[in-house]
């Protein structure tokens, strides 16, 4: 894995190619948008039959990263079920699984706009706010909830936006969908910086707004 440094309001960082980051000076990883149960949710609601393997998938990627950073902190930065219905109906195996990554370290779960209001609505770490939903004014943050994309090649990927004010990681989960990093939304939140790109490798590109 080819992972990518940076600096974000005086800390260093670095971007995982699965999307997690990794807060070296604190041992701390954090992730957001895991969307656990997203195929069940669809199912139920009668929308789109998608292979209902996704919980799995992001569980064992979120294994695999904890086995290769082994942080002492774990952050989740909300929507961490697709619903609450959805973390209610989380088969026993992967309840299990979840539940013993959660205690591999100390973690924190962040409420987002799909939790229902179960976790807390805001974590303070070493002067950065770690919240769901970023707003203009609030920073210096670090949120998700926007799925952020990017493209390179004429190919959209997963992204992190890297701003002045606030760092936006990607979604974790699969069939998550995405924003554009030129969305007006996004753009309000980092008008300039850097988006990196999830993938094989981390990649990190300007970001440029063709208005």
């Amino acid at each position: 894995m080819a992972d990518h440094p940076f600096c974000f309001a005086g800390r260093d960082f670095v971007a995982r190619p699965s999307g997690a980051l990794y807060w070296p000076a604190e041992g701390m990883l954090i992730l957001s948008d895991l969307h656990l149960g997203k195929s069940q949710r669809m199912a139920r609601r009668g929308g789109t039959l998608l292979p209902p393997f996704e919980t799995r998938e992001t569980l064992d990627r979120l294994a695999a990263e904890i086995q290769a950073i082994r942080p002492a902190l774990l952050a989740l930065l909300g929507d961490i079920f697709d619903d609450d219905a959805a973390g209610q109906a989380l088969p026993a195996p992967e309840r299990a699984q979840f539940d013993s990554l959660l205690s591999t370290q100390q973690s924190f779960l962040v409420a987002g706009n799909h939790d229902g209001g179960s976790g807390a609505p805001l974590l303070r770490h070493s002067g950065l706010q770690l919240r769901h939903i970023a707003a203009p004014g609030q920073g210096p943050d670090i949120s998700g909830h926007y799925h952020p994309k990017a493209r390179i090649a004429g190919r959209s990927r997963a992204a992190f936006l890297v701003g002045r004010d606030h760092l936006i990681l990607p979604a974790f989960g699969h069939y998550t969908g995405g924003l554009r990093h030129d969305h007006p939304s996004l753009q309000a939140l980092v008008p300039n910086g850097i988006a990196i790109l999830t993938g094989q490798r981390a990649l990190a590109i300007p970001l440029r707004y063709t208005g």
